[in-house]
């Protein structure tokens, strides 16, 4: 229906309850007989008028009433009383009488239809859409506060949703044992079994944005006890932004459970040092690369230059930077191999940047397991490149991205890293640019990463392959290793190695059971096998050697490991026998280097 139309027949449907009212109320008060003396003309006249001002005055017949609550029942009120007040007035300036009788008793008789005819919208509308058809799933809502209210009312109120809200769970005594929005508030966590056995529930959703990740990961478990599918509603900033609408109801994804509340950012310290620079990102079109681009881009370089060896990738973050409501600055693309020293060179001299994020790498443990030349090549050939054309062409802050696999590597992967972070520790004593390194741990959903494998392996039905049942890894999000890169440049001093307080570790094999039952299944349908440990992994992951910790942290979840002596000359040494070693001689030497480097020597003659 048109406004239009809508207007006119509410003032149709307002004019007819007014004229009502009073001979309604002018027939009860007067047992039919209508006393001369009362001009009901008058009072009828006076009071349409009156009430047809302060509908106005009040729009009500601008609020979409199939969403009414309790705020329009109060506009209601404060609409009919200003308007029998006012006809009042005018009847005693007119005739120098009030007829209080009549005007009381239309009073109750016109707040009474009025306020009828519209709440009745709601209740026609939520019973057309409750009629539907369609089946749909009954629902929990854990949290009966703002939050859970919106969502059961926008659940109710959508055709296309499959979920309807049958109940609320509150640990709020006072909300206990109530009613809100029409649904019971039947009890706290501690009966969530009960209370979907009994109300034969199909669907949890937690309500509560405000859950730190440590209270979201305790209630959790609670409900995939009950092997019922258990999802979440957006955040408030997020539905604020108009990022998502209320009934995007998501799953609960692995990063809501690592138990701790992300690392937040010194926007101060970032912006001084990256707000009108020119920036390049190495590796700018992989995981953490294009994540550390989009972070930068809220701070508005001037310039931001995405370096990468893959076309496509490089392709798609340019273009999706472009098209943020960000970009403010200038784009520009350069394809190019780490490992081709003089284009790297040519490339840091022609732009000149402030600051470089050096993201390029070979990171997948068993691969590089098998090609150790080529673990060497781009991690620390490409690595001493990047620096070296950094700290020739005038760079401020250096940040390269390494690896809590570089603490006591036992694969080649770790071991090239850990040289890597050598290099750029050397560098730092040579050159007036600021190098540090950034230690990652495991990257939640970034490629080669185990959840996307555990995914793919649950879509075709199992098995999930995990390597022992004691493997232990430290995990991240994607924006938190980024917001990590950021925060390590703008505290640079030169020579550090910095590290993300990542919590307690998490089991491989716990984070596959709770991605089984995030994806809606249980242990017995989708199993778990031991594959045993491969080549180079270790079963715990150090964050820190014993050498490099120290007594402080510069941030709230970020420890500094401080410079270690690093002897150039066996790098350098390495760096010309390689070639001419054997895979496994090259493994030899490289784990040899980075765990007794007093042993090198020996190993390569």
């Amino acid at each position: 229906m048109s406004f239009q139309k809508r207007l006119l027949s509410l003032v149709v449907v307002d004019s007819l309850i007014v004229f009502a009212s009073v001979y309604i109320c002018s027939f009860l008060l007067f047992s039919g007989c209508v006393v001369p003396k009362v001009p009901l003309t008058l009072v009828s006249t006076t009071l349409l008028v009156s009430h047809h001002l302060f509908a106005s005055r009040y729009r009500l017949y601008k609020r979409a009433w199939e969403y009414a609550s309790a705020d329009e029942m109060v506009t209601v009120l404060k609409a009919v009383t200003f308007s029998v007040i006012t006809a009042a007035i005018i009847q005693w300036i007119i005739g120098q009488q009030i007829y209080f009788r009549i005007l009381t008793t239309t009073w109750m008789m016109h707040l009474f239809l009025i306020g009828g005819s519209r709440f009745s919208w709601r209740i026609y509308k939520e019973k057309h859409f409750s009629g539907n058809k369609k089946v749909k799933k009954r629902t929990l809502i854990i949290g009966a506060g703002s939050a859970g209210m919106l969502a059961t009312r926008q659940l109710k109120n959508s055709k296309d949703c499959d979920l309807i809200p049958v109940a609320f769970i509150d640990d709020d005594k006072q909300k206990q044992n109530l009613e809100i929005l029409g649904l019971p508030v039947i009890g706290g966590l501690s009966r969530l079994k009960d209370i979907v056995r009994d109300l034969k529930i199909e669907n949890i959703i937690i309500a509560i944005p405000s859950l730190t990740k440590k209270e979201l990961h305790s209630i959790y478990l609670d409900c995939i006890k009950t092997k019922i599918n258990t999802q979440m509603m957006p955040m408030f900033e997020d539905l604020v932004t108009g990022k998502v609408s209320v009934n995007e109801i998501r799953n609960v994804e692995p990063g809501d459970l690592l138990g701790r509340e992300p690392v937040e950012l010194d926007t101060n310290s970032i912006s001084k040092y990256i707000t009108d620079s020119v920036v390049l990102v190495t590796g700018a079109g992989g995981s953490i690369g294009s994540e550390i681009c989009r972070q930068i881009s809220l701070f508005l370089p001037s310039k931001l230059i995405l370096l990468g060896h893959g076309e496509n990738s490089i392709y798609t973050i340019e273009m999706e930077l472009k098209s943020s409501l960000n970009h403010h600055f200038e784009i520009v693309t350069e394809i190019a191999d780490i490992t081709d020293r003089d284009k790297i060179f040519t490339i840091m001299n022609q732009y000149k940047p402030r600051v470089v994020f050096h993201a390029a790498a070979h990171k997948h443990v068993p691969l590089m397991e098998r090609n150790p030349e080529e673990a060497i090549k781009n991690n620390v050939i490409g690595t001493k490149n990047v620096a070296e054309a950094a700290g020739e062409n005038g760079v401020e802050t250096f940040v390269m991205i390494s690896t809590d696999k570089a603490v006591n590597p036992t694969s080649v992967m770790g071991a090239t890293k850990r040289i890597a972070e050598m290099i750029v520790q050397e560098l730092n004593h040579k050159s007036n640019t600021r190098f540090v390194a950034v230690r990652f741990g495991n990257v939640l959903g970034s490629r080669g990463s185990v959840i996307p494998l555990f995914k793919e392996q649950i879509s075709k039905g199992g098995p999930i392959t995990v390597t022992h049942p004691e493997m232990t890894r430290y995990f991240m999000t994607i924006p938190e290793a980024s917001r990590l890169v950021l925060q390590a440049g703008a505290n640079a001093q030169g020579g550090e190695i910095f590290v993300l307080d990542m919590g307690e570790p998490v089991k491989i094999v716990d984070l596959a059971k709770n991605l089984i039952r995030l994806s809606g299944y249980s242990e017995n349908d989708i199993e778990i096998t031991f594959s045993g440990i491969r080549a180079g992994e270790k079963l715990f992951e150090e964050i820190l050697s014993k050498t490099e910790v120290q007594d402080f942290q510069i941030h709230p979840k970020i420890f500094v490991g401080k410079s270690v002596n690093v002897e150039v000359t066996k790098i350098t040494k390495l760096l010309e026998v390689y070639n001419h070693l054997d895979r496994d001689e090259l493994k030899e030497v490289l784990l040899y280097m980075t765990n007794q480097p007093k042993e090198i020597m020996q190993v390569v003659i």
